[in-house]
């Protein structure tokens, strides 16, 4: 239970009282400032508390945006300021030690919290009102205000992310919104309909996987329904305001289970037929992991950048000021729902070879367009990294304890350009693999010129213009090594094995990704050396590669895959239950990710 204390001298006929109680606030009534300090000593601590002044005017939705919002510590809108446990200290001290401002009390209250450096979040209204009359006048026009807008559309229509791409936009949330509503009604939490979401995308993959044309148009079907429910339950979190660090974690990491364990329905679905699919899934896999590589370090990077200047971020924003290039621009990008639209449809009136190989083709293209113009944008930028960009990129790179001994080592400026030596050693290592025969022991000189190469990228702090590269060229080079090495043994198992190994991996540089995006920091220390490091890993695969016969090796993939998915699965999901019932911050992603 949260409690509101109301303060001043109550208005007849007013809702507010009863739209607080609708909210889950306990209400009692404060006569001037004095009072309310008494009645918010008698709050337990571990309460949600609100100020809110007796003559306030608003909308519902606008008291709900401003004293529920589970992601800020304190928060405020005219008339009314609520602080989490956490902000109650700030709260406390911020009370008036007398009435006598012009301002209402939550606003003064606001006011000396923000002075005290405590961050108050002030919602956007928009249309919305909220406002404190002074006068019968005023307060006649203010409920006249309300009256003319309908609160209950403005909270639909935000339910629904600012920024979306075209097929979600218009063909998914024009409906999806009155779903998320529904479930809101009947006390549904998002974290129910995301697991409906996965449900949904397994058993699309389980139909894909029969390989009849039946279960193939199903698959399609049932793949958009899980995209449905995927948009649902964000927009069902906007709604309700119903944000959990728990929450964003299982979307964002269901996501990708879904997309991947469709590919490998694909591929057991074509095995059906006769056709083997397994290398163009991986690729896939591959293809798109590191273009979700690519987006996450570059955000890192500048996520907090001083002097961001950039013609060519000058030029983006003058293009997107003409509608129907922010349209093209966002569906060249191939977004998670164009992309998924083209597997379903595909999937349905073709077969999973068809389908692997354009979506490979639509997302290399995709891929060289956001890259070739986000090192436009790196190169003409003037801007400083801070340290904690560098830590983040570092933290994504996920060096283990062998490149870390060759980062000691001290080179002229000139020869450690970061980008250029990760570029390098993932060139040795991957070129090695391909241009040789299986078991040829150049592959592990290869997999050693990539662990060395790799320390010494990391020798410096990663703040140059391009190091936002690093990660994307370490994951291109790991899961590019060990699906070149599968397709070369050419065993029955191979391929299916590296895509377990892969899809493990993947999990945790996905997972290190969001909890840095969530604000709790990398994964400790002893998981990245229990796993190997990336740079570990493929000297592992490839050393298993040289020695092994090749069933031998889809055992020893296999094995790998297991170990590195138990260790991480079940370090990560102690890790984000615990962050979740400690309270962590909440979060929310309204990004739409590739």
């Amino acid at each position: 239970m949260s409690t509101a204390i109301v303060t001043g001298q109550p208005v007849p006929g007013s809702p507010l009282e009863g739209d607080l109680r609708s909210l889950g606030f306990d209400v009692r009534v404060a006569s001037d400032a004095a009072d309310v300090a008494t009645l918010l000593a008698a709050v337990p601590g571990d309460q949600r508390i609100a100020v809110v002044d007796a003559r306030f005017v608003g909308h519902l939705h606008a008291l709900r945006l401003a004293l529920t919002d589970p992601r800020f510590a304190a928060s405020a809108v005219p008339g009314a300021v609520t602080a989490k446990p956490e902000a109650r200290k700030a709260l406390t001290h911020a009370l008036p030690s007398n009435t006598g401002g012009t301002d209402p009390l939550p606003d003064a209250i606001a006011t000396a919290m923000e002075s005290g450096a405590t961050d108050v979040h002030r919602p956007e209204l928009g249309t919305l009102v909220a406002t404190v009359p002074t006068d019968p006048q005023t307060r006649n026009e203010a409920r006249q205000a309300v009256a003319a807008v309908d609160d209950e559309a403005v909270r639909l229509r935000t339910a629904v992310k600012s920024r979306d791409g075209f097929f979600t936009t218009y063909c998914i949330s024009p409906y999806s919104r009155y779903i998320a509503r529904w479930c809101a009604r009947r006390g549904l939490t998002p974290n129910q309909v995301t697991t409906a979401s996965l449900v949904t995308a397994l058993i699309a993959a389980g139909c894909a996987a029969t390989g009849t044309r039946g279960g193939f148009v199903a698959a399609g079907l049932l793949l958009i329904l899980s995209f449905v429910l995927d948009c649902t339950d964000g927009q069902l979190a906007r709604y309700s305001l119903q944000y959990s660090t728990l929450g964003a974690w299982l979307d964002a990491t269901f996501d990708r289970a879904k997309e991947y364990a469709y590919y490998a329905g694909l591929a057991l679905g074509a095995a059906r037929g006769g056709d083997d699919v397994w290398a163009l899934a991986l690729g896939a896999m591959v293809l798109q992991t590191c273009r979700h590589v690519v987006d996450f370090s570059f955000n890192e990077a500048n996520h907090d950048a001083t002097a961001n200047t950039s013609p060519t971020a000058a030029l983006s924003d003058k293009l997107d000021s003409v509608g129907w290039t922010v349209w093209v621009r966002r569906m060249i990008v191939l977004p998670i729902g164009e992309r998924w639209a083209l597997i379903a449809v595909l999937t349905a009136v073709t077969t999973p070879r068809v389908t692997l190989v354009v979506l490979l083709i639509g997302c290399a293209l995709a891929a060289c367009y956001t890259t070739a113009g986000r090192v436009l944008r790196s190169l003409t930028r003037k801007a400083t990294r801070t340290d904690r960009a560098a830590a983040a990129l570092a933290d994504l790179a996920d060096n283990g304890p062998q490149a870390s001994a060759f980062a000691a080592l001290q080179l002229p400026a000139w020869l450690r350009p970061a980008p250029a030596l990760a570029f390098a050693g993932g060139a040795a290592l991957v070129g090695t693999a391909a241009l040789t025969t299986y078991g040829s022991p150049w592959v592990v000189v290869g997999a050693v010129i990539h662990i060395a190469l790799s320390g010494l990228a990391l020798a410096r702090s990663l703040k140059a213009p391009l190091d936002w590269l690093v990660p994307p060229f370490f994951r291109a080079a790991e899961y590019g090594t060990i699906l070149v090495l599968a397709a070369k043994a050419d065993v029955n198992g191979a391929l299916p094995a590296a895509f377990g190994l892969v899809a493990a991996v993947a999990y945790h540089h996905y997972d290190t990704v969001y909890r840095i995006k969530g604000g709790t920091g990398a994964p400790p220390a002893w998981l990245v050396r229990a796993i190997g490091g990336q740079e570990g890993r493929v000297l592992v695969v490839a050393v298993a590669a040289a020695l092994l016969p090749a069933t031998d090796f889809t055992v020893a993939l296999m094995a790998l895959a297991v170990a590195v998915a138990l260790v991480v699965l079940v370090e990560s999901i102690h890790f984000w239950v615990t962050a979740h019932k400690r309270g962590a911050p909440a979060v929310h992603d309204e990004g739409e990710p590739a």
